[in-house]
């Protein structure tokens, strides 16, 4: 079969032809028509993720159609569409992942290639209104997204959410999840184009998180703080998730772009009654309310551009610029 093999740490990812891998029981084997990017792809190629090995086939979301069956799996489920649950070994706390928790694409391989074998549970039916390039948007995004804003966040219809970095995977997914469950939704960005194009699927407004003290400013302009803000950045901003959110409010972190939250007033935190709260991905059962909800509201993921798996590296840099709006997806033909 193709895949893109990252061959070490600042290589590019190359096409080339791999051994097609064979379902070992209780494993299904996916014929590829979709994979999506994630930051984690670049992050791997940098060398700044944990566990790294070399070759590997990168890439957590995918989407396609079954082509075979392992040992004691239905073989009813071949020819039908699906996509993949990228969360493996979650185990039995539902309040956190364990110590064997991993994500497809390292250290096992994964989506950018024409097949890969995953275990039958992680396989769901694809949502019948999405094309396979939005079902391969919606995996790991899409489960990060819920999971904080539902599971750990305990978003309720009417609320106020500020979703921050829009523009990103994770964060528009948060938003169109956000909306679909009748928030009102505001969104941060340092380009007026996000800033736009937000708005135009749906937020109420926005600001830029270059703006000194933006975090009042934006509370002024929603008429009174936030009850939910999902962020990935944290670093010196958290001291503006703090002012920007009401008096009882949820603050979850879903990643750490900027680093060490280094100038958070613990007084403003407790006088302000707030909850700070960890999340990333999600269980099995954060993953089927996703797909459960989005086929139940019609949600569709934004797709900022879709090309042909021989461009993945340039597909990669684009990832790595951060000038994407949405997902971007490695066609698979």
């Amino acid at each position: 079969m193709k895949a893109l093999v990252l061959d070490g740490i600042g290589q590019p990812v190359v096409l080339r032809d791999v051994p097609t891998p064979q379902p070992k029981p209780g494993e299904i084997l996916v014929r590829l028509h979709a994979a999506a990017l994630n930051h984690r792809d670049v992050w791997i190629q940098k060398g700044q993720y944990a566990g790294l090995r070399f070759p590997i086939i990168l890439g957590s979301d995918g989407a396609g159609k079954v082509e075979a069956t392992g040992e004691g799996v239905a073989v009813d489920m071949q020819g039908q569409e699906v996509l993949i649950n990228p969360g493996f070994n979650w185990g039995d706390n539902p309040k956190a992942q364990g110590r064997d928790f991993h994500i497809l694409g390292l250290p096992l391989d994964g989506t950018f290639a024409e097949y890969v074998c995953v275990p039958a549970a992680h396989v769901y039916p694809k949502p019948t209104h999405l094309s396979m390039e939005q079902a391969a948007a919606l995996p790991l995004g899409g489960v990060t997204a819920y999971r904080a804003l539902f599971t750990r966040g305990g978003l309720q219809a009417g609320e106020r959410v500020l979703v921050t970095g829009i523009g990103g995977g994770v964060a528009l997914l948060a938003m169109q999840l956000a909306l679909a469950a009748g928030a009102e939704v505001w969104v941060t960005s340092g380009t007026p184009e996000k800033l736009e194009r937000a708005q135009q699927l749906g937020a109420r407004g926005g600001i830029s998180y270059r703006q000194e003290k933006w975090g009042v400013e934006l509370a002024k302009q929603a008429g009174g703080g936030f009850d939910v803000i999902i962020d990935s950045a944290a670093g010196p901003g958290v001291a503006q998730l703090v002012e920007a959110a009401t008096p009882g409010g949820r603050i979850v972190f879903y990643g750490g772009t900027a680093g060490t939250m280094t100038n958070v007033p613990p007084a403003r935190v407790f006088w302000k009654q707030l909850s700070l709260l960890g999340s990333t991905m999600g269980t099995p059962d954060d993953f089927a309310a996703l797909l459960a909800f989005v086929e139940r509201t019609r949600l569709e993921p934004v797709i900022d551009s879709v090309m042909p798996l021989a461009d993945g590296e340039k597909a990669m840099r684009r990832m790595e610029s951060a000038a994407q709006f949405g997902k971007l997806i490695l066609a698979i033909k």
